[in-house]
């Protein structure tokens, strides 16, 4: 008997021992940092949870947000985002708690984030319009309080937005009658824009030989200005939009990179100004894996876009050098491309040229997106935002026709994804079936792909874009499910 309790205390001891040491050390790297995806969070393979865990932590955050403990909820989910507990529903719970601390920017981003998972669902669009009445920006307020009334037509917080959007809206309106009351007669105004006419008419036929043959117009003006304030150091690049140049801003003391639009693109009016409204659209765009662009400047002779400068190479350089990139290699990539792009479709931007050429890998191995200069808003509907536009190697088929959709940027990324593992475009694999476009495996083509890729980029690059992937959501977390396989050798290739 003494043998034996001997025994069961040895083996409860070692049990004990292997037990502290087998244990995982607890991530600290939250989810989110002020809105935004933390590089620190744990790229370890996801823990499967079960559905009861699941619903049970749901409760407790939305206990949490119901006794008012919003830094509470915050800090318990960004605690369960390290430890890759993850779960769509986060970003609406993170949206309310962000709403109850009056953290309004952060509220925005939440729940935009949660529209992109839940389009369906009128809370998100209710408190981003909530957020954005707050901030006083009222004409985004409209359009989400709108399209959660259009989802649910009694939604109460929706309604009560709307009350309060209602009346800011007239308090405006009463200040501009106001104005309009206390201006000077319209007889006045007209008197004077008839003598300020006269006078300019005067001094242009007095002086119409100098006006005539002044040395610089308007425009040339403001070539010059482009030229005073950016120091032009070399080319880096050239495409089908334009060139692009490695400058120095004089009088911000940074590197910029400035794409020279071709200005047979810009040569018409209306083209020039749809081109520049875009533009701006784009510049809005506020995230750690998209390349910003700074500014607009409009010259005589073309338009020139001021980007953030990027130390770093393009995918295409990087191929053009090795060839191909391992699977493990190109998941880490991407994985900060579907970042980038996943938040450019919460704010419906569809990028419209993506390819290895727009994918800057930088030298601490994080990746960013540029190159928006021909994204287009998303347009509600099947067809999509119409417009011929982007590379037409990696174009889907639906964008050659004339229609964009979110699904034709999550087919361009997966044509960058196959030229990344295999070299090649799937067109040029020998093997390819030219007459039902069905590509080749890149499994068979190079030694340590997945064959789960083989099905990912399949579903993908289907010619229909209904049959396709939907999101780049999906896309990111089929990609992520993906383990890389032992077998990694660059210079084994079956083509």
């Amino acid at each position: 008997m003494d043998m034996l309790k001997k025994l069961c205390i040895l083996s409860f001891l070692i049990l004990t021992s292997l037990s502290c040491f087998a244990a995982p050390a607890k991530g600290t790297a939250p989810l989110m940092v002020g809105g935004n995806f933390s590089d620190k969070v744990s790229t370890s393979r996801s823990v499967i949870f079960d559905e009861a865990a699941r619903e049970a932590e749901i409760e407790s955050l939305e206990k949490r947000i119901k006794n008012k403990d919003f830094s509470g909820a915050i800090s318990r989910i960004n605690d369960l985002a390290s430890k890759n507990f993850l779960d769509k529903r986060f970003y609406l719970l993170l949206a309310i708690a962000y709403d109850g601390l009056k953290q309004y920017d952060d509220v925005i981003y939440s729940a935009g984030e949660a529209i992109a998972v839940a389009p369906q669902d009128p809370r998100p669009y209710s408190l981003r319009a909530n957020a954005y009445l707050k901030k006083g920006d009222y004409e985004r307020s409209r359009i989400d309080v709108d399209k959660a009334l259009k989802l649910n037509p009694k939604f109460k917080f929706a309604l009560k937005t709307k009350e309060e959007l209602d009346g800011k809206t007239r308090e405006k309106q009463q200040v501009a009658k106001k104005k309009k009351q206390n201006s000077p007669p319209q007889w006045l105004i007209i008197y004077f824009v008839a003598i300020v006419a006269a006078i300019v008419i005067f001094v242009y036929l007095r002086y119409e030989d100098l006006f005539r043959h002044g040395p610089k117009t308007a425009y040339s003006r403001r070539e010059v200005e482009v030229k005073e304030q950016y120091e032009f150091l070399r080319q880096i690049g050239e495409g089908g939009m334009g060139k692009v140049y490695e400058a120095y801003d004089k009088v911000l003391k940074r590197k910029v990179a400035i794409k020279r639009v071709r200005p047979e693109l810009v040569r018409s009016a209306y083209i020039r100004e749809q081109f520049l409204a875009e533009a701006r659209m784009v510049a809005l765009l506020r995230h750690p894996y998209i390349v910003e662009i700074y500014t607009v400047i409009e010259s005589e002779s073309s338009l020139y876009l001021v980007f953030e400068y990027v130390d770093g190479q393009t995918l295409e350089t990087r191929l053009d050098i090795d060839g191909r990139i391992p699977f493990s290699e190109a998941k880490k990539i991407f994985d900060y491309v579907c970042r980038g792009l996943h938040y450019a479709h919460s704010q419906d931007i569809i990028h419209c040229d993506l390819k290895p050429g727009n994918i800057m890998i930088r030298e601490d191995g994080t990746a960013k997106v540029m190159d928006f200069g021909v994204a287009k808003k998303s347009m509600e509907g099947d067809t999509g935002a119409r417009t011929v536009a982007g590379t037409p190697a990696y174009m889907a088929p639906e964008q050659q026709k004339g229609f964009m959709r979110k699904q034709s940027d999550v087919y361009s990324l997966a044509l960058c994804l196959y030229e990344a593992l295999v070299g090649q475009v799937p067109w040029s694999v020998k093997g390819f079936d030219i007459a039902t476009k069905r590509v080749y495996p890149p499994s068979r083509l190079a030694p340590g792909i997945p064959v789960e890729v083989d099905r990912l980029l399949e579903d993908a690059l289907r010619e229909d874009p209904k049959e396709r992937i939907q999101s780049i959501d999906e896309f990111w977390s089929r990609l992520n499910a993906i383990a890389p396989v032992a077998e990694e050798n660059l210079e084994k290739t079956h083509y």
